[in-house]
């Protein structure tokens, strides 16, 4: 989704090829939000912490134009990613935090499994959060020019988190791109879906475990999860299974999918009739295969618009809750 810091892995290779910088001087361009900032509330004293001191980011612009092609195998990807360090490390931080994960989980709906899985991925539970100022990140990218818009905009969404006081600009870092906190929210995200759940005052992405899960569980929920469904489960085809029916727009209730002789691989009870499911190949016609239950499955992929990225998520919240 276009929120995410995953709209880079996303744009098209030929993207990629380092424009010019732009032609107006980064103080002109900080001038500039400046104005757009105070005309639509920001008080000038937050725009003015937030610039103090800021500056044209090398590194910022380096990492955005040498993104790697995204040329990873499924097996590559899930032996790196649902690895068995990050499982232990998940059961372990699990039991820590249960009473909380469980509270969370019970509020929105939203299993805990699926929780750590994010967490897990997104900054190795909290682990790697990224050390750029958003600020300066998302300023740098929004005046550099090969996607100002989209910069500009969470720049500004970034600027509306600070005159909240949800975080003073010191302490606002993350990625290179601007994704926050230990789940990674873009600036807009965090504007739409995080939750001040401990009753602080702040929602605090950064440090607070309750405002991580909690908002965490609340962006799923409001993208559309359905409590009781599980996001998907391995499943074994028949040998005449057509690849060609396989992918997320190739849905159907679960119990057509059995009368083709698809079998499940999950224990979860579901109404087959009434439950919709694809059939996902990650790694091709061959390889390990999945259900992806709707609408559970897509609003994952709404986090992340990735398949692999969905169908690891589930397996770590699963192998963590075993």
């Amino acid at each position: 989704m276009i929120h995410r810091r995953t709209l880079l892995a996303a744009a098209p290779l030929a993207a990629f090829a380092a424009p010019a910088l732009a032609a107006v001087p980064f103080d002109a361009f900080l001038s500039g939000v400046r104005r757009d900032a105070t005309r639509i509330g920001i008080p000038g004293p937050v725009v003015d912490r937030a610039f103090a001191g800021i500056k044209v980011n090398q590194r910022v612009i380096e990492l955005d134009h040498k993104q790697p092609e995204f040329t990873m195998t499924w097996a590559q990807y899930r032996s790196r990613i649902v690895s068995e360090p990050r499982i232990a490390k998940g059961r372990d931080l699990y039991g820590r935090h249960r009473a909380l994960l469980d509270a969370v989980a019970q509020r929105y709906g939203v299993p805990v499994g699926i929780i750590m899985g994010i967490w897990g991925l997104e900054s190795n539970y909290g682990q790697s959060t990224g050390g750029f100022n958003v600020i300066e990140a998302l300023a740098t990218l929004s005046w550099e020019g090969r996607r100002a818009a989209f910069f500009r905009s969470e720049l500004m969404d970034a600027l509306r988190i600070l005159a909240s006081g949800d975080i003073t600009a010191a302490q606002m870092t993350g990625s290179y791109a601007g994704a926050m906190g230990q789940t990674q929210f873009m600036p807009d995200s965090f504007l739409k879906y995080a939750v001040d759940y401990s009753g602080t005052g702040r929602r605090d992405i950064w440090n607070d475990l309750g405002c991580v899960f909690a908002s965490t569980a609340n962006y799923l929920a409001r993208e559309g999860w359905q409590a009781g469904l599980p996001w998907g489960e391995v499943v074994r085809l028949p040998a005449n299974f057509d690849p060609a029916l396989a992918g997320r727009e190739h849905r159907r209730p679960v119990s057509e999918w059995i009368a083709m002789g698809v079998q499940r691989g999950g224990t979860a009870p579901l109404a087959e009739q009434a439950t919709q499911a694809a059939v996902i190949l990650p790694g091709g016609a061959g390889s390990e295969a999945f259900f992806a239950f709707h609408p559970n499955f897509l609003a994952i992929r709404r986090y992340n618009p990735s398949d692999f990225y969905c169908i690891s998520v589930g397996l770590i919240g699963d192998a963590v809750m075993r």
